[in-house]
């Protein structure tokens, strides 16, 4: 099944980058690439088997996205969060709203579960009465249904209230113009006083709160696009070093007659392969857990810092490729710019955040607590 997925992923590349400037430029998906995924059956990644998906580990999804990545970062990172986003609606939700995020396993599923300051539920008999913001939701103008947090006044407790409700109920205010992934549709969703049905709704009382080892996930699905550009871009310079580009103003008839310029292309590669392994390794180990254990928060912390250290590798390797191909690499039209804007801006995700893992890993090694992330 695995490589049956990995090869399925990789037929559809040509076409995410033949249409990934449209992506960027229509600030979604194109619709030939989501055509390609759909095709593929990689928006049912982490759906059941029995309800007609893959049910894909996370070294599966991992190795997924990155392909993904490689034509076009921002439909990669819709296929991820999309993923994500099915497993933890399965934590979440009740099972007659998990019975409708199955219904179909090919659907595009959005979940914004940061609680909006502008949104706000009242109870209702039979339900809830919703009305509120909800921003960056990644697949926006592509999904059919979305669970959104929704606090609760009248609740004795600040969880949220989480609610399914159908892009039909909602309207998208395309509010999503960034420096890079322009195209992942991660726009706002906006509700007006919709009811929510009680079978729709997970109430704060009834909350269950999602295991730490769960969160990972949403982190690898974000990053392995990332890792995906990379690959994307070091694709591109490899073409240009071993062909006809010199070096400005040298004796050397191309890039790839330097022994220096060799060196440097080696050093952005063994970034990108240390980035992969160690997103991989931590993807193992979640994937390894018995259901029901927990990892000590010391080891959840050192993955954190993992998978901080492979986005910034990414960084690095995109400045040594980016130096290697020289200025005509920021032209628009060349597609090494847009990999170099998404690998800047994906890789900055609030899961990645440095100096908040670096300041929890020393507090846990000096026994200097409480840790000051809450996601932790």
């Amino acid at each position: 099944m695995n490589e049956l997925m990995l090869d399925a992923a990789r037929k559809t590349v040509p076409t995410l980058l033949e249409n990934a400037e449209r992506t960027e430029r229509d600030l979604t998906p194109a619709p030939d690439s989501v055509a390609a995924v759909r095709a593929a059956g990689l928006f049912a990644l982490t759906v059941p088997r029995a309800a007609g998906g893959s049910d894909a580990d996370l070294r599966t999804q991992v190795e997924v996205l990155a392909e993904l990545g490689r034509g076009c970062p921002s439909t990669a990172w819709v296929v991820g969060l999309n993923a994500a986003n099915k497993g933890v609606a399965r934590l979440l939700l009740p099972d007659p709203a998990q019975d409708a995020v199955l219904a179909d396993p090919d659907a595009v599923f959005v979940a914004t579960q940061v609680v909006s300051r502008e949104s706000s539920g009242v109870r209702v008999p039979g339900g809830l009465r919703v009305t509120g913001r909800w921003s960056m939701a990644s697949g926006s103008e592509l999904a059919s249904l979305a669970m959104i947090a929704v606090p609760l006044p009248d609740a004795a407790t600040p969880v949220p209230a989480m609610a399914l409700v159908p892009l039909s109920d909602l309207s998208v205010d395309r509010t999503w113009r960034a420096a890079g992934l322009g195209g992942t549709s991660s726009h706002t969703l906006v509700a007006e006083d919709v009811f929510v049905p009680d079978d729709f709704v997970t109430l704060p009382e009834a909350f269950r709160p999602i295991p730490p080892e769960a969160m990972f996930a949403g982190g690898l699905t974000a990053l392995a696009p990332m890792i995906g550009a990379t690959r994307g871009a070091l694709d591109l310079v490899a073409d240009a070093v071993a062909g006809g580009r010199a070096p400005y103003m040298t004796t050397y008839a191309r890039v790839a007659d330097s022994p220096l310029g060799r060196y440097w292309f080696t050093e952005a590669r063994q970034r990108t392969d240390t980035a992969m392994r160690r997103t991989l390794r931590v993807a193992d180990v979640v994937d390894g857990l018995a259901p029901g254990s927990e990892l000590p928060m010391t080891e959840r912390a050192e993955l954190r810092v993992e998978l901080a250290a492979a986005a910034r590798e990414c960084r690095e390797a995109m400045e040594l490729l980016l130096d290697l191909h020289g200025a005509s690499g920021f032209v628009e039209d060349n597609p090494l710019q847009r990999f170099w804007r998404d690998v800047a801006v994906g890789t900055r995700h609030p899961f990645f955040t440095p100096y908040i893992l670096a300041e929890d890993y020393g507090r846990l090694a000096f026994d200097v607590l409480p840790t000051v992330s809450l996601a932790l």
